[in-house]
């Protein structure tokens, strides 16, 4: 099967990545993350991905546009009832992701998002089973929350960079502003 792998970044693909390699599946890594605030951190994520891609042997795709303007269009429309930012994000990414799929010929995909316990898990499966309705294509659920601890340690291990927040303006605030209340 050939799989497009949606990144998030390279910290959590490491042990989907391991996980699937194990299972033979043909991967091919994608990155696209208009989400990511600010654009250091923003590159310094991509390139981690690059670093990782490169030392896996892995095919990367990147359509590497800087997005937050057209980010905060998206979750922050004018209207009154804004839609939920990361529901809103995790549509984002995974459309320009199926679509990618769809144009390149894949016949499935997935997202290193699953690794996350700290994303919206049951979000993601949805959006994600109605993105390969939409484009025709299987949507390679997999739970990998349960490496999420592992692929830490082996992230850190490999020394990658190592983000203190989900990615989008809004969760670096939330972030940060949780830190500055503890104290």
């Amino acid at each position: 099967m050939m799989l497009l792998v949606h990144c998030c970044c390279a910290p959590c693909s490491v042990a989907c990545i391991k996980s699937l390699k194990n299972e033979n599946i043909d991967l091919h890594l994608f990155w696209f993350n208009p989400n990511i605030h600010g654009l250091a951190e923003y590159k310094l994520r991509r390139d981690c991905l690059k670093d990782f891609a490169i030392a896996e042997d892995l095919k990367l795709s990147l359509i590497d546009e800087y997005g937050l303007k057209e980010f905060l269009k998206e979750v922050m429309p004018d209207n009154d009832e804004p839609p939920s930012r990361c529901e809103t994000c995790y549509k984002l990414r995974l459309e320009k992701t199926a679509s990618f799929a769809a144009k390149e010929g894949f016949e499935s995909f997935t997202t290193t998002l699953l690794i996350s316990p700290y994303q919206n898990h049951e979000a993601i499966k949805r959006i994600g089973e109605e993105m390969a309705a939409k484009y025709n294509l299987g949507f390679y659920y997999r739970d990998f929350r349960p490496l999420f601890r592992d692929g830490q340690t082996l992230a850190r291990n490999k020394n990658f960079y190592m983000q203190k927040y989900c990615g989008c303006i809004f969760s670096e605030e939330d972030r940060y502003s949780r830190k500055s209340d503890d104290q």
